[in-house]
């Protein structure tokens, strides 16, 4: 692990039921290509499996795995942090809960899996590979939630994140920065009806938003900003994949 990562999302997993379709699905939206890689102990368990590697140009930021029967579809984002063990149990203390105990991508680093007080989830991850952060196949994650205020103090004292002061009436999104000061996340809250629960959505990097989010509905997906419980100038840009995963261009 290097030290500029710590705070930073490094990775995320996309959690599917139909991997093949999926695959079709981000190739024409983002333009990804990808790489399977065949893991002789996957961490997702059954053993030796395929792994598939989403990649914008010579970047990997992704991976693409059958859903495990805990979980369900969706885009997961492990954020880097110096002791994965450590922010398990910090986690549990400041109100989270444990969706998987650490456990180790051979290779890769040591990981679990985690929801925040809201119930939305997200990993944790030390990484043992010399790889930077990705920049260019994502942009800052998105947290979305019916809530009047973002738990800042749960993610401030897990991962040294830092929120800006409330919004007034005239914005609309709290910017989240990392330990380095860089922006890692933003935040809408009170957006989504009461029965959306919180989430984290990743912001897939694309050269024509409206575009892309035409070839989401050719293929099958649906805009997620119908399900916007007030109007929002960001609503065209939230989508949900024909596998129900939630997402975000930009």
């Amino acid at each position: 692990m290097t030290d500029d990562k710590t705070g930073r999302i490094v990775w995320h997993d996309l959690f599917t039921g139909d991997r093949q379709r999926s695959m079709a699905f981000y190739q024409r939206v983002a333009g990804w290509t990808y790489k399977v890689e065949h893991a002789t102990d996957f961490a997702w368990g059954d053993g030796e499996k395929d792994f598939v590697l989403a990649l914008l140009g010579d970047e990997a930021g992704a991976g693409f795995a059958e859903t495990p029967p805990e979980l369900t579809n969706g885009w997961i984002a492990y954020v880097e942090v110096r002791d994965v063990d450590a922010a398990v149990a910090l986690a549990e203390e400041l109100g989270g809960t444990i969706t998987r105990q650490p456990f180790e991508v051979p290779g890769v680093g040591r990981n679990a899996l985690l929801r925040d007080p809201l119930g939305a989830s997200f990993g944790v991850s030390v990484s043992r590979h010399s790889f930077p952060a990705p920049r260019r196949q994502f942009g800052i994650e998105t947290y979305l939630s019916d809530a009047t205020a973002f738990p800042r103090a749960f993610y401030s004292q897990l991962l040294g994140w830092k929120v800006s002061s409330p919004p007034t009436r005239d914005q609309d999104a709290v910017a989240i920065a990392g330990p380095s000061g860089e922006d890692v996340a933003v935040s809408l809250v009170g957006k989504t009806p009461a029965d959306v629960p919180a989430i984290w959505l990743p912001s897939l990097n694309v050269a024509d938003p409206q575009a892309a989010s035409n070839d989401a509905r050719i293929l099958g997906g649906t805009t997620f900003g119908r399900l916007l419980a007030k109007p929002d100038r960001h609503a065209g840009s939230f989508l949900c994949d024909p596998d129900g995963a939630l997402f975000r261009v930009r």
